[in-house]
């Protein structure tokens, strides 16, 4: 994901405004540095060449990895920054992690939480829908770096933007579920799948997800462009979420079992769609 927003950036941001880009792995960094990015050679040169930092990491465990040390991000915090997530983490986990951080850099870093929903072709069409938490003034400051990868939304203080997302996973959940669901039933009765889904995708079960995901089911691709256990630690966000808020939640409940008992089968590090195969072998 970070890759093709990068690109994006690098693609629609004003003319001279520097980008500096950096990756555990320099050679992912290639294409970058081609359109036009600068290689940091360290986390630490990356923050103080920085007025805005975008992390695309798995969850908070990662972000505080890359924050922490001599040479990371914090120890290059050096005039007032602006920290943008852009991973799926719990809302109360971001919230927290900006206490901590507005404490440790005296109010130098300041946290927006931007989760993204679109996968990885809207990053890389710049598409994505960005659900964005925080104070007014700081999201401003990082909104027009935001519209270069797709559309942001202001929804609120920090921590909206990942209940948001926890409310996103739920639907892409279930319906996932529903259409692999489904599939297994129209094979088992002998109906072609490339018949039938884009049938389906005309009607009232029309959806982006069987817009992307179709094809996958088709010829049982499951070669991931989103992981699906990911999609665990969303749900269970997503759960807290519900909990806090005293919501009863009957299809959440069962969309979590699905992808516990999937990521237990072995099928974790698929894409997606591979709830098709849970469905159809399980």
């Amino acid at each position: 994901m970070g890759a093709p927003m990068t690109l994006n950036l690098l693609a629609h941001r004003p003319e001279g405004v520097p980008v500096t880009v950096h990756a555990r792995s320099p050679e992912r960094l290639a294409p970058l540095v081609t359109a036009g990015a600068r290689a940091a050679g360290s986390l630490r040169e990356l923050a103080s060449a920085s007025e805005a930092i975008i992390l695309m990491l798995p969850d908070l465990p990662q972000i505080t990895e890359v924050l922490a040390g001599p040479e990371g991000l914090l120890a290059g915090i050096e005039r007032p920054t602006v920290l943008v997530v852009s991973s799926s983490v719990s809302p109360d986990g971001v919230r927290a992690l900006a206490e901590r951080l507005d404490a440790d850099t005296a109010g130098l870093l300041r946290v927006v939480d931007a989760p993204v929903s679109g996968g990885t072709e809207g990053a890389e069409a710049g598409t994505l829908s960005i659900m964005v938490g925080g104070d007014a003034p700081t999201v401003a400051r990082v909104t027009p770096v935001l519209a270069t990868m797709g559309t942001p939304v202001h929804l609120g203080p920090l921590g909206s933007g990942q209940v948001a997302k926890a409310c996103n996973q739920m639907i892409v959940a279930a319906t996932m579920t529903a259409i692999s669901e489904a599939a297994v039933i129209a094979e088992r009765s002998g109906i072609d799948l490339a018949v039938l889904l884009p049938l389906l995708q005309a009607g009232y079960a029309g959806s982006r997800v069987l817009e992307t995901k179709q094809d996958r089911l088709i010829r049982r691709d499951y070669t991931p462009t989103g992981v699906a256990a990911f999609m665990v630690k969303d749900l269970t966000a997503a759960a807290a979420e519900a909990a806090r808020t005293a919501t009863r939640t009957p299809q959440l409940d069962t969309v979590r079992t699905v992808f516990d008992d999937l990521v237990a089968a072995g099928l974790g590090p698929e894409d997606l769609a591979v709830v098709h195969r849970f469905v159809r072998e399980h």
